[in-house]
């Protein structure tokens, strides 16, 4: 991250796109944030507002009176919904005419504000072409403009000092993409191509890369070996797109310090090959997953965040103890079909279900043993939307479950 007098921005860390779904701008320690950021409560929320598949579910009644119970969560709130409508992206962005009258080193259909003559604020100017950038800018503002093309040219004065290129909400095709531009880039160190037209993925050369993001366009490939050298490549966004599991095999194996990937909203059979060892979060809601590959998460030691809710997952795709890992957190295997519970590890958190198949409470998914150290560590469980209910569970559940807050049946 650049010191405060070069850089116009101060990346927000803990959010992954003010943003549909959260994590994560090269995120620091989860240790740092408070859990609400990653419960399922904040995921509704964000998902909301920003991304609406339909209306969220009934709170019940029980949700309802444990929210007037906690006056924390109105203030919270408000911050949170005025955070995420402050701005789409992940990045603490400032509209130009907030910052001062522009420099003389700018392109004139764009403003440089004297006070970050390294940004170039080209955005919601209804551009039809990338402009010509001058030297000495690292920090381009491109989005939401009518922008189909990028000739050749327009970054040959910033090909190793052009830092953040952000094009979101345009209407950019890979065909009028031209040689010479965003293949000269070799300082790139975050490239934003969500809500456009591509149809297959457009990769810098820079080495220095580490946040990628090409949500909301038409891939439909991501060819293996395109990121072999991205080895500072902590976040990748590919949710909204065409991909299927061929299509992404071998695509991830590059990147040495990849820490979260969205694949949600896909085409995807199964959970993606090949993924680094240091993943620690990893959503694949919305595709067409029906189980999950023995040993799959025992190569990956530091997962903490596994969501594959709205897939086709069953009983029979689910080998034994496949979700009983120790670095797991937070799982969500809501809006399946599943029958019956997993077996989760004893220091999972958050379990979400609802919405599945369930027709029996198997305690010995939570606990193999009960002691005063052996326990499950299980605060939040969600069950509603199954064929369980309260009577469902045995008497000794509540030594087992002793930390559990919340169980929900309707």
């Amino acid at each position: 991250m650049q010191p405060a007098k070069t850089s116009p921005l101060r990346p927000i860390a803990f959010f992954h796109h003010c943003f549909p779904i959260f994590p994560f701008l090269s995120p620091p320690p989860l240790s740092v944030f408070p859990s609400v950021f990653f419960s399922r409560d904040f995921q509704l929320l964000n998902t909301t507002l920003f991304l609406p598949t339909g209306p969220p579910a009934p709170r019940t009644r029980r949700e309802r009176s444990t929210g007037a119970m906690c006056p924390l969560r109105v203030p919270l709130l408000a911050a949170l919904i005025s955070l995420a409508l402050c701005q789409y992206y992940d990045y603490d962005y400032q509209p130009a005419s907030i910052l001062g009258p522009s420099g003389p080193n700018c392109n004139q259909d764009c403003d440089c504000p004297i006070s970050f003559p390294s940004a170039m604020y080209c955005d919601s100017r209804k551009l039809k072409a990338v402009p010509v950038v001058p030297s000495g800018i690292k920090y381009l503002y491109l989005q939401n403009n009518q922008i189909d093309a990028i000739k050749a040219g327009v970054f040959d004065n910033v090909t190793d000092t052009l830092r953040w290129l952000i094009l979101d909400n345009n209407q950019i095709t890979n065909d009028k993409i031209e040689k010479g531009t965003i293949d000269k880039l070799t300082a790139l160190e975050k490239l934003f191509f969500s809500f456009n037209n591509l149809t297959e993925p457009v990769i810098p050369p820079s080495k220095s890369l580490d946040e990628l993001k090409m949500m909301h366009n038409m891939l439909s490939k991501f060819p293996g070996g395109l990121l072999s050298d991205k080895e500072n490549l902590t976040s990748i966004n590919l949710q909204f797109n065409q991909l299927t599991s061929d299509a992404i095999a071998g695509a991830f194996t590059g990147p040495k310090k990849l820490f979260s990937l969205d694949v949600s909203h896909n085409k995807l059979k199964k959970l993606p090959a090949g993924v680094p060892s240091t993943l620690v979060i990893l959503y694949a809601d919305y595709n067409d997953i029906a189980g999950v590959a023995a040993g799959y998460l025992g190569k990956l030691p530091g997962l903490q965040y596994l969501r594959l809710s709205h897939n086709k997952l069953e009983d029979s795709g689910i080998p034994a103890g496949v979700f009983n890992a120790t670095s797991l957190v937070e799982l969500d295997l809501s809006f399946n079909k599943l029958q019956s519970i997993p077996e989760i590890n004893e220091k999972l958190e958050h379990l979400y279900l609802q919405a599945n198949e369930i027709n029996k409470f198997d305690l010995s998914s939570f606990c193999k043993y009960v002691t005063p150290t052996d326990f499950s560590h299980l605060k939040h469980l969600r069950l509603d939307g199954n064929n369980v209910t309260y009577n469902s569970m045995p008497p000794d559940y509540v030594t087992c479950l002793r930390e559990a807050s919340d169980i929900i049946f309707e």
